[in-house]
């Protein structure tokens, strides 16, 4: 059947009831009539996108992050970079205030490998953390620190640093760098059975045995370290999940079947709430039938694994595999083989596992997730800036002014303040600047109940130790209680809430 064109030019997608109509051989995922997202094909496969300045693997000669089979996890080196070659070495680090591009913090180490010269530089931006290794060979004198910040970042104008004097200045840089660090992970896991075309029977088949393999391709535990928002007390959320250990990394799978199930009700909210809620998730088909995307109608939901098991149960168990996502959402690897074809056993498991990963990761550098991983990043920059000028200027014995530290801190003088602003409202000398302070300083919550939380400054005022107070701080605090992977329990969510 030909696509009707619409009146713009535009001819939509083949719906999914039109491709069970034609019958024999069926496309594991096609697309939504009008689009919006991509699927890999191994025929042709798009150029994975090299990591942008320090969004590398290890590198060459030194540990490597494959796997047995040579599947690699991305990830941003940059952020891991400052205490590999850094901490605890002789270097310096600078603080830059108010270029064009908001506040900066700069690391150089100077090192000498077999008789050539290197700098090792890091650059952090509020949009990104940039790190390079620049040779020295033929260089006269050693660049200035603005001409090395601007070798990395061109079109940074406007560069005034001055160099951090603080002798724990380095414990709150690492604190800052790793505060994006992440080692836990929660997918979903949707089971769907042959001609399913609607949301609300992805999620309604209750018998678990037909995903016995799950517990080959994922070790299956009862007690969890990290619960990836489930109920592990009262067993609200089933007596059961899959839980394992991946190179390091903790994850969790909310699978359909083993999440609660309740007669009657077509929408399945108890399933949509964890699964709804992640950003990655694996579809198993039953046999050959289409997967269109937007049948989960989710706001976090990015990216999805198909899986379609062929002669299962046999020794011949082999396993067909499809990709897509967004449209705004990076490829990402390993690459699909030709054909997408895998045989039972570790080499599917760590090819799946890094899938799984890595897409998470690219899910963050989508348009929605990037916006508020920025907004994040810029205000912790902003403070890790202010910290490191104040404790610089304490130690030169230039402590800031009560003028200046307000200014330092955003213009909030806080509630004493306010009072001193009310106290002095009708005498002459009172400032008309002085009352658009805000009545409180910015806060930022965790929960009481989470061993882990603690505030967002240590007890010398630094940025907090262990990134994971910050949720694994991929994202804004404001959506890290469910839709990225953490423990945080699933009845907390932010305005960003799941459409169903």
């Amino acid at each position: 059947m030909r696509p009707q064109r619409l009146k713009d030019g535009y001819i939509p997608y083949p719906r999914i009831e039109e491709v069970l109509q034609q019958g024999e051989p069926y496309p594991q995922v096609i697309l939504p009539p009008f689009g919006g997202y991509w699927i890999e094909d191994p025929d042709a496969p798009a150029a994975i996108p090299s990591w942008e300045n320090g969004f590398c693997d290890e590198e060459n000669g030194e540990e490597s992050i494959s796997g047995q089979f040579g599947y690699r996890l991305e990830s941003n080196y940059a952020i891991r970079a400052y205490r590999k070659h850094f901490l605890g070495r002789e270097h310096l680090n600078f603080y830059c205030t108010a270029s064009n591009h908001g506040n900066l913090v700069l690391s150089l180490r100077h090192e000498e490998v077999k008789e050539q010269e290197y700098l090792q530089i890091i650059l952090r931006t509020p949009s990104r953390t940039i790190y390079d290794k620049i040779s020295l060979a033929g260089l006269t004198e050693l660049p200035s620190v603005p001409q090395l910040a601007k070798i990395l970042c061109e079109d940074i104008v406007g560069l005034r640093f001055s160099p951090v004097l603080y002798p724990r200045g380095s414990q709150l840089i690492v604190n800052y760098d790793e505060h994006e660090l992440n080692n836990t992970f929660k997918f979903g896991v949707i089971y769907q059975k042959f001609g399913q075309v609607r949301k609300s029977v992805l999620n309604s088949c209750c018998f678990i045995s037909k995903h016995l393999y799950f517990q080959y391709i994922f070790s299956l535990c009862l007690v969890f370290r990290f619960r990836g928002g489930l109920d592990v007390s009262h067993g609200q959320t089933g007596s059961q999940s899959v839980y394992t250990v991946f190179r390091g990394q903790e994850l969790m799978f909310h699978i359909s079947t083993k999440l609660p199930y309740t007669e009657g009700d077509i929408q399945q909210v108890q399933r949509k709430r964890h699964i709804g809620n992640d950003i990655v998730a694996a579809v198993f088909q039953e046999e050959a039938t289409p997967f269109v995307p937007d049948m989960i109608a989710s706001n976090f939901l990015h990216a999805y694994i198909l899986v379609q098991v062929e002669n299962p149960g046999t020794d011949d168990t082999t396993y067909k595999v499809s990709v897509t996502a967004r449209e705004d959402v990076p490829q990402f690897g390993p690459p699909l083989p030709i054909p997408p074809i895998f045989k039972k056993g570790p080499e599917f498991r760590e090819f799946l596992l890094t899938k799984l990963i890595n897409a998470e990761l690219a899910c963050y550098r989508s348009s929605r997730f990037a916006k508020l991983e920025e907004r994040t990043r810029t205000e912790l920059l902003d403070n890790l800036h202010n910290e490191l000028h104040k404790r610089t200027q304490a130690i030169l014995g230039h402590p800031l002014s009560a003028d200046e530290e307000r200014i330092e801190n955003g213009g909030h003088g806080g509630i004493l303040e306010s009072i001193k602003v009310l106290s002095q409202k009708d005498q002459p000398s009172y400032s008309h600047a002085a009352c658009q302070n805000g009545p409180f300083n910015v806060f930022v919550s965790v929960s009481a109940g989470d061993a882990r939380a603690q505030s967002l400054y240590g007890g010398d005022g630094g940025v907090l130790c262990d990134q994971r107070s910050l949720d694994s701080g991929h994202l804004s605090q404001e959506v890290r209680s469910e839709t990225l992977s953490n423990p945080s329990s699933p009845e907390i969510l932010s305005n960003e809430r799941l459409i169903f």
